[in-house]
């Protein structure tokens, strides 16, 4: 997977060319947020929390591991929804996500590709399953706001409308005011792919390694790439 090759080149010019609204997911196209400590940890810390209260049989041997924080809220959710169980597990992972924004880094090449999309007149908002509170505090830290801001669309009280669910999505079109044909999603996840198909947007999948590729691939993504360098020269060069 080389955006260099002829083909992709092609796929992901023809991507860009329409797209007037863009759609970033935040963990992991725009930055990895859980730079500090894994988000592996942080499901752990979600097990051990429910252990701690006698709770841990609410999750399966399997599901005990599951290293994504948002699986396992989902989870939770799912076999009590909106009890005050899940309600402290969203608002502990919450404030985790917060305190991660300190020390997450930038994706390489996002930030001056976020600028050069902005400058060029794309509307660009960010549509994802993290705290809108800790997107919107990283990329005030990065001097990106201006380029989203109000349209940063994250979590809510209702898990159940997590991605796959395009709710975040569709939130973030007609906020915009654009149409799905117009629109396309940057993720990195099978869920990201899913969300922005059940929403008619087109998308791109960011892979920053092979395990992401393969889930993005194997979920049907048709254009994945490794970095955003070729994608930020093609903008650079349309604005020249």
């Amino acid at each position: 997977m080389t955006a260099e090759t002829g083909n992709v080149a092609e796929e992901l010019r023809g991507l860009i060319a329409g797209a007037r609204f863009v759609l970033f997911d935040f963990d992991g196209p725009i930055c990895k947020l859980f730079a500090g400590h894994t988000a592996e940890q942080v499901a752990k810390d979600q097990v051990r929390w429910l252990e701690e209260r006698g709770l841990r049989g609410l999750l399966t041997e399997e599901e005990q591991t599951e290293p994504d924080p948002h699986v396992v809220l989902r989870l939770v959710d799912g076999r009590h929804p909106d009890s005050d169980l899940v309600f402290e597990l969203e608002k502990r992972l919450s404030l985790q996500e917060l305190r991660a924004v300190e020390s997450a880094y930038p994706t390489e090449y996002v930030d001056p590709l976020i600028r050069t999309w902005h400058a060029l007149g794309a509307r660009l908002a960010v549509a994802t399953n993290n705290s809108p509170l800790a997107a919107t505090r990283y990329l005030a830290t990065r001097g990106l706001s201006e380029c989203f801001a109000p349209h940063i669309y994250g979590r809510t009280q209702d898990l159940s409308l997590l991605k796959p669910n395009p709710h975040c999505l569709n939130r973030a079109l007609h906020a915009l005011g654009a149409k799905p044909s117009e629109a396309l999603m940057i993720g990195d996840t099978a869920s990201d792919f899913e969300a922005a198909m059940s929403a008619g947007v087109r998308f791109l999948g960011y892979a920053r390694n092979e395990a992401k590729d393969r889930a993005l691939r194997k979920a049907g993504a048709e254009v994945v790439v490794e970095s955003f360098e070729p994608l930020l020269e093609m903008l650079r060069e349309r604005g020249r």
